[in-house]
C-alpha cells in the first residue's frame, strides 16, 4: 500500500511541478486570472514549520484561524512556546481571525440568545452559551495571539471547528462585530481525510482539477490523525495553481462567501 501511495505521489508531484515549468512567464505573472484565499486553522501542527517554508517559498500569504489546540509537542498552539512561529507569521504579512478557544462545537439552539457548546473529547462535557460567554470565547484566542504578537492583524472574522454553525451562534457572534467565515466546495482540500481513501496524490489532482476563482481554500497546520501528511503536496498543489494563473490572498475584513 505504502508502495503504491508513493509512486502515485511521485507521478502527481512530478506533474504538477511539469505544469509549473511549462508556464513560468504565467506563474510569475504580475496580473492575476483569478485569485484564491488559503485559510489554515490550527491543529496537531505536527508540520507547520514545512507549511510555513513553503508559503515564504511560493509567496503565499494566508489567513491564520487561531484556537488552542493541543499539539505534537505536547503544549498547546496559543501557549508561550509558540511565540516565535507566531511573530514570524505576522512578519510574513500573514493575517489572524478566531477558530473559538477551546475548539468546541456547536450543536443546538437551547433558546433565545442560547448556544449549545460541547467537547468531543470524553470528559469535557458541554455549555449552554450566552452572548457574553460567546464573545468572550471567540475573543480569547485573538486576546492570547496578542499578547504575544503584538502587532498582528486581526479580521473581524471567526470560524466554526468543523465549520459547524447554529444560526444563534452566528448572529450572537455578530453583537461581538465578528462575521462567520467557512469555506468554498472546492476548497476543501482534504487534509483531514483518511490517507487510505484519500491519498495525497489523489488529493492533489483532485485540487488542481477542482479549483476555481475566489474560492476559500482550508488546511491545517498538520492533522494527527493522518497517516500520509498532506504538507509534502502543498508545495506542487500552490505550484500548480500559480501556473493557471492564480494569485493568493488573504482574506478581505468582510470575508468572502
Amino acid at each position: 500500500m505504502a508502495g503504491r501511495w508513493r509512486g502515485g505521489l511521485r507521478r502527481a508531484v512530478l506533474g504538477g511541478l511539469a505544469a509549473l515549468a511549462a508556464f513560468p512567464a504565467l506563474a510569475q505573472a504580475p496580473t492575476c486570472r483569478g485569485t484564491l484565499y488559503l485559510t489554515i486553522d490550527t491543529g496537531w501542527s505536527r508540520e507547520a514549520e514545512e507549511i510555513a517554508a513553503v508559503l515564504r517559498r511560493r509567496n503565499v500569504r494566508a489567513t491564520l484561524f487561531l484556537a488552542d489546540e493541543p499539539t505534537f509537542r505536547g503544549d498547546r498552539t496559543l501557549s508561550p512556546a509558540w511565540a516565535e512561529f507566531w511573530r514570524a507569521r505576522a512578519a510574513e504579512g500573514h493575517v489572524f481571525a478566531s477558530h473559538t478557544w477551546r475548539h468546541w462545537y456547536f450543536s443546538g439552539d437551547p433558546g433565545p440568545g442560547r448556544v449549545r457548546y460541547a467537547s468531543r473529547r470524553a470528559g469535557e462535557g458541554a455549555e449552554v452559551l450566552d452572548t457574553a460567554a460567546l464573545c468572550a470565547e471567540l475573543e480569547r484566542p485573538v486576546q492570547a495571539l496578542k499578547a504575544m504578537v503584538p502587532d498582528a492583524r486581526i479580521l473581524p472574522l471567526w470560524r466554526a471547528p468543523g465549520g459547524h454553525t447554529t444560526p444563534n451562534a452566528v448572529s450572537m457572534a455578530r453583537q461581538c462585530g465578528l462575521t462567520h467565515q467557512g469555506w468554498t466546495a472546492n476548497g476543501f482540500l482534504g487534509d483531514e481525510l483518511d490517507a487510505r481513501a484519500h491519498p495525497n496524490s489523489a488529493l492533489l489532482n483532485r485540487n488542481l482539477a477542482n479549483i476555481r476563482d475566489g474560492e476559500v481554500l482550508i488546511m491545517h497546520w498538520g492533522v494527527r490523525s493522518r497517516r500520509e501528511p498532506f504538507a509534502g503536496i502543498l508545495e506542487p498543489l500552490i505550484a500548480g495553481l500559480q501556473a493557471r494563473g492564480f494569485c493568493f490572498d488573504t482574506l478581505p475584513a468582510e470575508g468572502r462567501r
